[in-house]
């Protein structure tokens, strides 16, 4: 299965800023929304200037903005955000550096939080694997996507239509809303893994195909880079919901330290649910050897049965085709046919006996 591997991670000193993802092409455009529990205003394709305004407005001090940046290979572009947002050279880095595994920095009131988005191509060929970075910082929150997708239209409506209870939340809860909507994701990849693992169980119990086997094995890997995926996730919402006995961080509020643990709950729920399938092709796996092996006792048996038929057959052919003068039977006119009716005789007599016991 082709898919965007990052267990081999590229060597990228600290502090050095390089994008190592593979979309390079799509325009890289940014979306700003400001609102609170009384109205909203959106800006898409919004400028660097148009948002460090927005941000330095007094009168929208306490507003939530939320921007959202798509792409990443616009270098330049991702530092001066960092700049303005005077956020730590490391973390730009990891930005860029989207091989890196999924992690949580907090330092000086500033929360960052990478996530890998995972889900199924247009075929059973391959997956897209895309990180997504987050930054939480006083009011604002920036997501930062490798390309444009709409794994957020649904909050986005949300927030225009005042659904739920989004727009009287601050940006914590937003932090929450987004990154349940990525792990909605493997939700959808691990159903699409579960369809095929299903059909080649049954495939695994009818057919002598060896692909069956490769098949397998590909999905095996497949689940095993899901949970490569999800563990660092696990560990890190359990770091974040820990935070919730740290006074010196106030970046999320304690009322919303629940909506965090159970994203953490969804995580280990994700693992348990992998874990299952991959028992399930190891099951599929030794089904297939099983099945194998039964077919090939079934062959030899009834090889074997078939030879002992026979053998007395060819020891009686093998004493008549011996050149003796003496030999009783060659001058009787009927000695051939005897020989004939004693070697069917014998036959019936043996196949009535192995039927008896039972041995085909």
């Amino acid at each position: 299965m082709k898919k965007v591997k990052y267990s081999k991670v590229k060597k990228v000193q600290p502090n050095f800023f390089e994008y190592t993802g593979i979309h390079l092409t799509d325009p890289i455009e940014m979306q700003l929304f400001v609102y609170n529990d009384a109205g909203y205003e959106e800006y898409k394709k919004v400028s660097l200037d148009r948002i460090q305004k927005e941000i330095a407005d007094e009168n929208q001090v306490d507003d939530v903005k939320w921007l959202n940046v798509h792409g990443l290979h616009d270098v330049e572009l991702i530092k001066q955000i960092g700049t303005m947002l005077a956020i730590e050279p490391f973390i730009i880095s990891d930005i860029l550096n989207v091989a890196r595994r999924s992690k949580m920095e907090e330092l000086d009131h500033v929360l960052f939080f990478s996530i890998k988005s995972i889900l199924p191509g247009e075929d059973s060929n391959h997956v897209h694997v895309e990180q997504i970075s987050f930054l939480l910082k006083d009011n604002l929150l920036v997501s930062f996507q490798e390309k444009k997708s709409d794994f957020f239209t649904h909050i986005r409506e949300r927030i225009k239509t005042h659904s739920g209870i989004v727009r009287k939340k601050r940006n914590d809860y937003l932090l929450y809303l987004l990154l349940d909507s990525v792990m909605e994701n493997f939700y959808v990849t691990i159903e699409f893994y579960e369809d095929v693992i299903e059909s080649l169980l049954t495939e695994s119990k009818s057919s002598a195909d060896p692909n069956v086997l490769v098949q397998i094995e590909k999905n095996r890997e497949d689940l095993n880079f899901l949970k490569r995926s999800i563990l660092p996730l696990r560990d890190t919402l359990f770091n974040l919901k820990s935070e919730h006995d740290d006074a010196d961080y106030d970046g999320i509020e304690r009322a919303n330290y629940n909506f965090f643990a159970r994203l953490h709950q969804k995580s280990l729920e994700i693992l348990e649910q992998i874990e299952y399938d991959m028992n399930t092709l190891d099951s599929s796996s030794s089904f297939y050897f099983s099945s194998q092996s039964q077919r090939m006792n079934e062959i030899m048996k009834i090889l074997t049965v078939v030879s002992v038929f026979f053998m007395p057959l060819t020891f009686i052919v093998g004493i008549y085709g011996m050149n003796f003068d003496v030999m009783p039977e060659l001058r009787n006119p009927y000695g051939y046919f005897i020989v004939l009716g004693v070697m069917f005789l014998l036959l019936v007599a043996m196949v009535v006996y192995f039927k008896k016991k039972k041995w085909f």
